[in-house]
């Protein structure tokens, strides 16, 4: 075998503090770039062990053939008997919101009601939601494509206007909005090998593109490498450590990342006025921050290297 490891990935700017830390250790590793490769499905594998980085969102950077080519290499590695982490069960959790609302519904875990759709009448006939609803893409990432959206006129009007929405995958969905405290934000809690790393508040000022990386997102503000067309947000996204967790969230997102089948993970809940946790997105692709690992008094790229050394050894 030529390498250790084999990293696959299709956004650079992402994994540079992974390349730094697993440099710094001097792993033998090979970075795949899923941007323009190819496989023999002969000859897998070809590494001790495969880590998927691969992003539902690589279409909205013009890398539309980057997913469905890392699932169909991923699912040709695990039948050859190749250890795949974040393989491809979960990353077709990740791909297909419809999964992750079915998987959470089947845990009793509370989710927003939502509706798969590929044409909007029939969506507007089947709703059983009320308005105002989101409307967000079946394979989503970074927040594109997601419109909140006042009325069933407003939704035939998008699509009719925008008919480029239904790309990657033509489906859609409708799904219940939940306001939240503005000042508080949602909470994301990253989870490595099942275990949590580190749980954060996310204050969006109105902006979809939560992505937590440095690159999307810089501290302080700025304009970021990656960013998605997205509403320009009075101020840019707050990232806080939260240390409070409560002790039911972590229960639940233990749950979610098991079930799923999800080595690295992040797991994103909102507060509803009545106090219930609604669980809303999966993340396999966990793009960490930095600085909120460091206010737990840890590199999160280092306990990322820790965990693979972990899976090599055993």
């Amino acid at each position: 075998m030529g390498h250790d490891l084999v990293v696959f990935f299709e956004h650079p700017e992402w994994q540079k503090p992974l390349w730094a830390a697993l440099d710094k250790r001097g792993l033998n590793y090979k970075a795949f770039d899923l941007k323009k490769a190819s496989f023999d499905p002969d000859s897998l594998p070809e590494a001790k062990l495969y880590f998927n980085q691969a992003s539902p969102s690589a279409y909205v950077r013009g890398n539309t053939r980057a997913v469905p080519f890392v699932l169909s290499m991923m699912r040709s590695l695990e039948l050859r008997g190749a250890r795949v982490l974040n393989g491809s069960t979960a990353f077709s959790l990740e791909l297909r919101k419809t999964e992750q609302c079915a998987l959470m519904a089947g845990l009793g875990i509370a989710h927003p009601r939502s509706l798969a759709f590929n044409d909007p009448e029939a969506a507007i006939a089947s709703w059983q939601g009320s308005w105002p609803a989101l409307v967000k893409p079946e394979q989503g990432g970074s927040g594109a494509r997601m419109f909140l959206l006042n009325s069933p006129e407003e939704l035939l009007r998008l699509l009719r206007d925008q008919p480029e929405l239904w790309l990657p995958d033509n489906l859609l969905m409708l799904q219940e909005y939940f306001p939240v405290d503005a000042s508080r934000g949602i909470v994301r809690m990253e989870f490595l090998g099942g275990k949590l790393l580190y749980a954060m508040r996310v204050v969006s000022h109105g902006a979809f593109n939560l992505c937590p990386s440095e690159a999307c997102n810089p501290e302080g503000g700025g304009e970021g490498i990656c960013e998605v067309p997205d509403v320009k947000p009075a101020k840019p996204v707050e990232f806080y450590p939260y240390p409070e967790l409560p002790a039911t969230a972590l229960e639940m997102g233990e749950r979610i990342a098991m079930a799923g089948k999800l080595d690295v993970c992040g797991i994103e809940y909102l507060e509803a006025a009545d106090g219930r946790l609604i669980f809303y997105d999966v993340n396999a692709n966990s793009n960490l921050r930095k600085p909120i690992g460091e206010a737990f008094g840890f590199d999160p790229f280092e306990r990322v290297v820790d965990y693979l050394q972990t899976q090599l050894s055993s």
